[in-house]
């Protein structure tokens, strides 16, 4: 999604969030069937289709390999290889479920998933959060907006005229009404809040000028 209006804000003093990171699901790899021991599968990140990374992953009992090269602040490259268990437990319907153990020292946390750095470790060890936990009131407001108008075929972006785009076809018109009553409380929220953040923004600078 784009447009002026919309996406998120990037402030001091954000952490930064799991889709910053290389991440390693589990579910993936055992719908893949690579938890089988003895199968080998490699994994590749890209960032706007720039490589930046890959790993390969060998299954055993009870754990898997992972091997790869990592280089610390553009210094030299290290091979990396160290084994991370994986624990199972009962699913309600019925079969099991598989676990990565953080193999973070001292953590071992039951995790679906693994975020890349120095090691693949959790997102508690690795300080991570998840994108909403960095919003504030007008990047909250903004976001919701901005799947409402998704969801009802108008294009990104908060500062684009909403009314006249009209209903979708096909979408039921209490359907439509609700929507756009949602849309126009957040649309409200979000530009009241840029509007103060303008007003304080301008006062600051007033004052250092003076």
């Amino acid at each position: 999604m784009g447009g002026f209006g919309s996406g998120n804000h990037w402030r001091w003093g954000t952490r930064n969030t799991v889709e910053d990171m290389k991440a390693l699901h589990i579910g993936k790899l055992a719908n893949e069937g690579w938890l089988d021991s003895g199968r080998t599968c490699s994994y590749a990140w890209s960032l706007a289709g720039r490589p930046i990374g890959d790993i390969s992953v060998t299954a055993a009992a009870g754990h898997i390999l992972l091997q790869y090269r990592r280089r610390d602040n553009g210094g030299g490259w290290h091979d990396q290889c160290y084994t991370v268990q994986i624990d199972w437990t009962p699913c309600h319907l019925g079969g099991p479920r598989p676990w990565f153990l953080c193999p973070a020292r001292g953590c071992g946390k039951r995790v679906a998933v693994l975020y890349g750095g120095a090691i693949f470790a959790c997102r508690c060890c690795h300080g991570l959060a998840y994108p909403s936990e960095n919003e504030n009131r007008r990047d909250r407001a903004t976001r919701r907006a901005d799947k409402l108008r998704d969801r009802l075929h108008w294009p990104p972006g908060i500062i684009m005229e909403g009314s006249g785009w009209g209903k979708p076809k096909h979408m039921h018109h209490a359907t439509y009404q609700r929507l756009v009553a949602e849309y126009e409380k957040h649309e409200s929220d979000a530009l009241g809040a840029m509007m103060g953040w303008l007003l304080s923004y301008r006062d600051r600078t007033a004052t250092k000028r003076q």
